[in-house]
């Protein structure tokens, strides 16, 4: 995960001064313990808010890597009630690992589509990014398909980071869900033939090499533009993210492909019915209001104001339809794609 620019710092710092101008009830519950991916300065302002309510005090435990594994080795005696993390894929990972239990909550389930959680409601869906594309301002997109990127009218133009990295695995993933291998092996092979350059570096060079005529199009996630957008005036970031349109493209028959930040309860946790109502808080209106202020992401709930600059540059999204453990299924899939036609090399 990126580091927050200094306005993202600025929102969450001002957050949680709200939260810490109310003196805190004693901690007369047991804690509860979280682990999680997402840098701690993203959450933690939701987690005080939810403190100040509840009574119960959280430990948040940042696990860069390896959260699985240190999950599998505590076993019986692990101490975590919540496991956070990005990306569907991981979330899956844990459910097949053993490492998790289903949620009965009507809150989470009235609040979160089907597609954006579990089938058996083993992890839930809290917020989402978009893969959406950056594009010379002066190029006359609106209306753009996924499938479109492999077009010849895009020869050398085209911009990306690896198709090995998680972002992109599980776009490719998506297309072999609405397409299946043999269309997705094509279309792949015609986006590495209209890449300007190697399939490298971040999403954000995209938006960088677009500015310096390296190439005129390519994927990135939503929320980037946001980063750069509220970037120091004269920054580099804010030049890239001042420099290009953001198109939210769609499947031809489909919506647009998102991946999410999620949880789930802990198999053994020590704590569960806590664990749940934190869930059930982070996808209330209030919290996915201060989700879609701290990283400029998407809420999952209906109806939560997005960011202003994502609603000026991107605006709302029709999420895909396809559900994301449908689409995790074709992530061996894609990898194997990516290194047979040799779209990093």
């Amino acid at each position: 995960m990126n580091a927050l620019p200094r306005t993202g710092l600025r929102r969450i710092t001002l957050a949680s001064a709200v939260v810490l101008s109310v003196s805190l009830p004693a901690f007369a519950q047991d804690p509860l313990t979280l682990y999680t991916t997402r840098e701690p300065g993203l959450i933690q302002p939701l987690l005080d808010t939810w403190t100040q309510s509840s009574g119960v005090k959280v430990n948040t435990v940042y696990i860069k890597d390896g959260m699985l594994e240190r999950v599998k080795a505590e076993g019986k005696n692990s101490p975590a009630d919540l496991l956070m993390t990005v990306d569907a894929g991981n979330l899956i990972d844990l459910v097949e690992a053993g490492v998790t239990q289903p949620v009965q909550s009507e809150t989470l389930t009235k609040a979160i589509p089907a597609n954006l959680r579990g089938e058996d409601n083993q992890w839930f869906a809290l917020s989402m990014r978009a893969r959406v594309l950056y594009a010379d301002k002066s190029l006359p997109i609106d209306n753009w398909h996924y499938e479109q990127l492999s077009n010849p009218e895009y020869k050398g133009k085209v911009c990306i980071r690896s198709g090995q990295h998680p972002y992109n695995t599980a776009l490719i993933a998506a297309m072999i869900a609405h397409h299946g291998e043999a269309k997705t092996e094509e279309w792949l092979r015609g986006v590495k033939a209209n890449l300007a350059r190697k399939a490298t570096g971040g999403d954000r060079d995209v938006a960088r090499d677009i500015l310096g005529g390296i190439c005129d199009i390519g994927l990135a996630n939503s929320y980037y533009i946001g980063h750069m957008k509220n970037a120091k005036e004269g920054s580099d970031a804010r030049k890239w993210g001042d420099a290009i349109k953001v198109v939210k493209p769609t499947f031809e028959k489909g919506g647009t492909h998102v991946n999410i930040s999620g949880a789930a309860v802990a198999r053994y946790a020590p704590n569960k019915a806590d664990a749940v109502k934190l869930m059930e808080y982070l996808v209330s209106a209030p919290a996915q209001q201060l989700y879609a202020k701290a990283n400029f992401e998407y809420p999952v709930l209906k109806g939560v104001t997005i960011d202003p600059v994502i609603s000026a540059t991107i605006g709302e999204i029709d999420v895909d339809s396809v559900p994301l453990t449908e689409i995790v299924k074709h992530r061996k899939q894609a990898s194997l794609l990516v290194d047979k036609v040799g779209f990093d090399q």
